[in-house]
């Protein structure tokens, strides 16, 4: 008996030393790396399916230990090796290492989300519809061909432009290049022409924009640009708004280095480029390069990060940098390079501020308002009206009792809306729930409802009734919901067919109007006063890139805003066009009372069907500290705030809260979330709450 279990020992023995172990991230809400095996070696980066539970899955090999965390003989096999790709490299999963770590969620969620959806989905592998896999059906299918363009002829640089290209390029020390231009400045010529020098020597380029609609103009200009000897280099984009076909022939052509310029919004930033030589990022100031849901990353922040790591430079472009941005050019932990004068010989545009106190509006308008635009119209120049709230008015209201249209699911109002075909109705802007618009009170039936408050439709509507010979269009979430609306909107208003335009912020960045002579500005003092400490800045930032878009081409451009604070300093900064000291005033109010870039900050945030249960979970997370102090580290420099119901409390029937962390103290702080974090999974299981963990939170 003792030789035969010494036989079977042996042998067993023999059949774990021939395994090969794996590592594998898979995308599971659990922090850890799954063993597998496989019975020759797999590279890390490699994509294999897996048993994990009771189904398959894609995962990523990440490592190849020497022995397994468990068992040997409980671990299992991999199905399938996946080859239809190159590995994801060591500086690629790196990259995917330090967010995971940073911003505090598995690695699995951070990997496999950020790849086109075909190279993680186990229905393009199994079944029918495999064939090979996604990339040998996509190499069947045929490559639609792009539309020859004319290439441009770059414009000469102005001494500004050229020192600040030539800065891109000669980084020293510093790798990023804050490059701080006033609108119109030609920061995008300083851009291709720094990209050109570096394509030139056979690297790569990442262009990051913040929207969608910004990407049809970039890649044209890009286009345009990126002619050489054998042709043109090629140029991949990559946004939510691809298929899901178009998005994998992006992402295979710049990751195997057969593009050479990829043009992206913010999920770009994970795109492996085997080749990079450059990275811009232009309007970094934008909130819209911070993610909302799953892994919450700040894209430009992982660009600085992913330029450090490549040794290449990294350009923050903008004319209102974020402070966060200001403070390290300040600090000379950035390079700054400044454009102080618009590229063509044309003044700024001249900003006034309208005292609206005691005018008599007509549907918001000042008299100053109304004369303005029909001026412009007079000069055969385009007017921009800027109000940034869609739909056609914010709230609905019966005069009787005092009833307003507020949302059933949230403690939000629902916002009245028209239908391209005439009819209203109600729709919450929050859980998205949508209603025909009443034709009584629903409580005291009087039918004599009123809309309050005006957005883009209103807009619109009275302006066609006051200028009823100009040609109006609006651009808002509203008219550009259909693939391609945008893009044909924007062609009409640079195609001078179009008199006056109404639109929200989609409007106000990025774009190069010629014959734009008048900005106004409706209901800007909303944001005044807000809650959020960003609300200054983000609303000095809004309303300087909505001026910019006046007079890029002519001179003697009007901005015209009203308000009923004009003394305010956001205001004052603004008509100077003095961002540097509108930032010094603002970073010093920011440092007295120690909130960012002086401090660093998590939020968590929790949600229930009761508020009660939600702040219970909350309270005990802020106690934990107590509970197991000194065992979480970094305790004794952190700051845990009570906690507190969200301002919007209730969203589709679900109760919200959060808990502000906050330390002075970078590493303390992520020294402490990682710990408590640990803590947090147990304690939402035991109050049954969803809840998320945001690292350098946009909005509190």
């Amino acid at each position: 008996m003792g030789a035969q279990n010494t036989s079977v020992s042996a042998s067993l023995d023999s059949q774990v030393t021939s395994r090969f172990w794996l590592g594998v991230a898979l995308d599971v809400p659990i922090d850890a790396v799954f063993d597998y095996f496989h019975d020759e070696p797999v590279a890390v980066g490699c994509r294999v399916i897996v048993n994990f539970g009771r189904r398959k899955v894609i995962g990523v090999v990440v490592s190849n230990p020497d022995q397994p965390n468990f068992a040997a003989d409980k671990v299992k096999a991999v199905d399938e090796v996946l080859e239809d790709t190159p590995p994801l490299s060591t500086q690629w999963l790196d990259m995917a290492r330090f967010a995971a770590s940073y911003y505090q969620r598995p690695l699995g969620e951070v990997i496999l989300p950020v790849l086109p959806a075909s190279l993680r989905k186990l229905s393009a592998y199994t079944g029918k519809l495999a064939a090979g896999g996604p990339v040998a059906r996509l190499a069947k299918r045929k490559v639609r061909a792009l539309a020859k363009v004319a290439s441009d002829v770059p414009p000469q640089l102005n001494d500004e432009q050229t020192a600040a290209a030539a800065a891109i390029l000669d980084t020293g020390s510093a790798n990023t290049i804050l490059l701080f231009g006033v609108t119109g400045s030609g920061k995008t010529e300083v851009y291709l022409d720094a990209a050109l020098k570096v394509l030139a020597r056979g690297k790569q380029v990442l262009f990051m924009v913040p929207e969608i609609n910004l990407t049809p103009q970039f890649e044209l200009a890009l286009r345009r640009r990126l002619q050489h000897n054998d042709g043109e280099y090629e140029l991949a984009v990559l946004h939510s708004g691809l298929s899901e076909g178009q998005r994998l022939r992006a992402w295979l052509a710049i990751s195997s280095g057969q593009a050479k310029v990829l043009l992206g919004t913010r999920l770009s930033i994970f795109t492996p480029l085997p080749d990079l030589g450059l990275i811009i990022v232009d309007e970094e100031h934008d909130t819209s390069y911070k993610q909302q849901e799953g892994l919450r990353y700040s894209a430009r922040d992982l660009a600085v990060w992913r330029g450090h790591q490549a040794g290449v430079p990294v350009v923050l472009g903008s004319a209102t940098p974020s402070l966060e941005s200001w403070a390290h050019a300040k600090a000379g932990r950035y390079k700054l390079c400044s454009l102080t004068h618009r590229a063509r010989a044309v003044s700024m545009p001249d900003i006034t501020l309208i005292d609206t106190r005691r005018a008599q509006l007509e549907q918001g308008f000042s008299p100053q308002l109304l004369k303005a635009i029909q001026h412009s119209l007079d000069q055969e120049q385009q007017a921009l009206v800027f109000i940034n709230r869609r739909g056609y008015s914010p709230v609905l209201n019966c005069s009787s009792c005092g009833w307003v249209s507020q949302c059933t699911r949230c403690s939000a109002y629902t916002v009245m809306h028209r239908s391209p075909i005439g009819r209203s109705y109600l729709q919450c802007h929050h859980c998205g729930f949508q209603t025909p618009t009443p034709k009584h009170c629903p409580d005291c039936r009087d039918q004599d409802l009123k809309p309050m408050g005006r957005g883009t439709q209103r807009i619109e509507e009275f302006l066609a009734e006051h200028f009823p010979a100009a040609r109006i269009i609006r651009i808002d979430a509203d008219s550009t919901r259909r693939k391609g609306e945008a893009e044909a909107l924007f062609a009409q208003v640079h195609a001078g067919e179009v008199d006056i335009l109404v639109g929200t912020q989609m409007v106000a960045k990025g774009h190069d109007f010629a014959n734009l002579g008048l900005v106004v500005v409706l209901n800007a003092d909303t944001m005044l006063f807000a809650q959020d400490f960003r609300a200054p800045e983000r609303l000095f930032a809004q309303l300087m890139q909505v001026a910019g878009r006046a007079g890029r081409h002519t001179g003697g451009a009007r901005v015209l805003i009203q308000t009923e604070y004009p003394e305010q300093s956001v205001y004052q900064s603004l008509i100077k066009h003095d961002y540097a000291g509108f930032a010094h005033n603002a970073l010093a109010e920011r440092e007295a009372i120690a909130l960012p870039p002086f401090a660093f900050q998590a939020l968590l945030t929790a949600e229930s069907k009761e508020l009660a249960v939600a702040l219970s979970f909350l309270t005990a997370a802020r106690d934990l500290p107590q509970k197991f102090n000194p065992a979480l580290p970094g305790t004794e420099q952190v700051r845990l705030y009570d906690p507190v119901p969200l301002r919007i409390v209730r969203v589709a029937n679900v109760e919200r809260a959060q808990l502000l962390i906050e330390s002075t103290h970078r590493p303390s702080l992520q020294l402490f979330l990682r710990a408590w974090g640990f803590e947090l999974h147990q304690l939402g299981r035991e109050h049954k709450v969803r809840w998320v963990l945001e690292v350098d939170p946009l909005e509190i």
